[in-house]
């Protein structure tokens, strides 16, 4: 075991950045426009949030899954507590970052919460549940970029829950197919029932009318979010505004993708963007804000 860390963790955090690149497609070109130290800072928490993911989507055995989650979540407040840190990159840049910001620790709990709920098979049953799940696995995030970027107005918190909830909707709908194929279905059951359908029905199109309307809604709910989120991109600080631009940007490019032909959400593999659509919108999210 380490120590709590005082100095920029060099080669952890440069490992962070290659696992980012690797693997963080929607992101990396945004958080490429960041300036130091908040793009390692963000380096490091992308690494966190993707260990928390793998443990989950990479479960043979959910108990086992659960079991590693706990472990997890002991190491993680104990690095964030500033007890001893393991000698491996991923929690030597977690110290590192939770130092040299003062990261909150709930949005990490809330976040493990989130990836039990999945490994638990919980049912969506409700909008209220499907809200509840994206607060867990993605305004947390928003919770946590804000702390790392700064901002100067107290309702800035408030408006990163909701824009991480209009970032999770999307994901959702450009995943609906994938998801079920692993068996899991975050559209709401009660949703799906009032519509006449149900998640085979609903992947195989069977009621076009029906299943149109019922991924409108949640277009335009997702929509509502991302405008209603809108005045946090003037909260946080002005050297990080334009990464927050540019990972809203993709994000909402994927959300309009889904909105001009919405059957395509229920595919495999889902809706995407290509590298060279990302790179154009971090571009134009750099120049609109310089």
């Amino acid at each position: 075991m380490g120590t709590m860390m005082t100095v920029e963790p060099t080669e952890a955090l440069n490992w962070c950045r290659l696992l980012v690149r690797r693997r963080a497609g929607n992101f990396y070109w945004g958080l490429r426009l960041l300036p130091e130290p908040r793009r390692s800072g963000l380096y490091a928490l992308y690494a966190w949030m993707r260990r928390a993911d793998d443990i989950t989507d990479d479960a043979d055995d959910p108990a086992t899954a659960i079991q590693a989650l706990g472990a997890f979540e002991r190491t993680t407040l104990e690095v964030l507590d500033g007890g001893s840190v393991p000698d491996e990159p991923i929690w030597q840049a977690l110290s590192w970052a939770a130092s040299s910001w003062n990261l909150p620790r709930q949005p990490f709990i809330d976040m493990i919460r989130g990836q039990r709920d999945d490994l638990s098979g919980r049912v969506i049953e409700s909008s209220e549940d499907l809200f509840d799940y994206c607060e867990c696995v993605a305004s947390t995030v928003g919770l946590l970029c804000i702390s790392i970027w700064g901002f100067d107005d107290p309702a800035a918190a408030g408006l990163a829950v909701k824009r991480g909830i209009a970032l999770q909707l999307t994901n959702i709908l450009r995943d609906v197919g994938e998801d079920a194929a692993v068996g899991r279905c975050y559209i709401p059951a009660s949703d799906l029932r009032a519509r006449g359908l149900d998640q085979a029905s609903l992947i195989a199109w069977r009621r076009p009318e029906a299943c149109h309307a019922l991924i409108r809604h949640w277009i335009d709910v997702a929509s509502s979010h991302y405008e209603q989120s809108q005045p946090l991109d003037a909260m946080v600080s002005a050297d990080c505004r334009r990464t927050l631009r540019a990972m809203t940007g993709i994000y909402h490019a994927m959300l309009e993708k889904i909105e001009q032909d919405p059957r395509r959400c229920c595919g495999i593999p889902g809706v995407s963007l290509s590298k060279l659509k990302k790179i154009r919108i971090a571009l134009f999210a750099g120049r609109a804000s310089s």
